[in-house]
């Protein structure tokens, strides 16, 4: 965690953020992260059929600390396990179990050099005509963010259970799912990735120093 000016707030992340979607219309986009500022998380946000967007996390200081990022209309603190064993992610959570697994690796060079801003300009454009997303832009709650990825894998099996009921076959996203500046990747995948967040307003500092005097 670092100040990038006197008056904001900025830190990273590492880790894994996977995206399917169903042919029921269930969207999932699933953060598993190794590094943050509030150690190993994870996340699992799911768009319904209905366009109700929910959050679900396991700690209500991961709940405070996304909600200063994107809105939600739900918010679910609940147990939740996210497990990645080398192509293989399985979420599991209440009634809800989501598998995913991945294809061929596709690294993306010069992560270190895309510390530089001035590559921020090429790297939008490829991941926009490539892969169809957005790597840098301004969140709902004002965060501005920017997403380097480092290797990107298709999936090209998944199955997901809602209370026992299948949820479909393995589709791409046609509907947007609606949480934040970008939309997931238009087929579903596994991207490495460190994001960084530079918060203006000083919210999300605010919900890190709250989160460390609840431990």
């Amino acid at each position: 965690m670092n100040r990038s000016s006197p008056s904001s707030f900025a830190c990273e992340l590492d880790g894994a953020i996977a995206s399917a979607g169903f042919s029921s219309g269930h969207r999932f986009v699933v953060g598993h992260w190794d590094e943050s500022p509030l150690g190993p998380m994870d996340d699992v946000m799911w768009a319904r059929p209905d366009g109700e967007r929910v959050l679900i996390v396991d700690r209500p200081v991961v709940a405070d600390f996304i909600t200063s990022v994107y809105r939600f209309d739900a918010v679910e603190t609940r147990p939740l396990s996210v497990a990645m064993d080398g192509a293989v992610l399985v979420v599991t959570t209440g009634e809800l179990r989501l598998a995913l697994r991945a294809g061929r690796r596709w690294p993306i060079p010069l992560l270190g050099l895309r510390s530089q801003r001035s590559l921020r300009p090429i790297e939008r454009l490829v991941a926009r005509v490539v892969l169809g997303v957005r790597t840098s832009g301004t969140s709902p709650t004002g965060v501005r963010e920017w997403y380097r990825a480092s290797e990107y894998r298709p999936v090209v099996a998944a199955e997901a259970y809602l209370e026992g009921r299948h949820l479909g076959e393995l589709g791409r996203f046609h509907e947007p799912a609606g949480f934040g500046f970008s939309e997931p990747p238009r087929r579903p995948a596994i991207v490495r990735v460190r994001p960084r967040l530079e918060d203006p307003t000083g919210c999300l500092e605010e919900v890190l120093r709250a989160g460390r005097r609840g431990r």
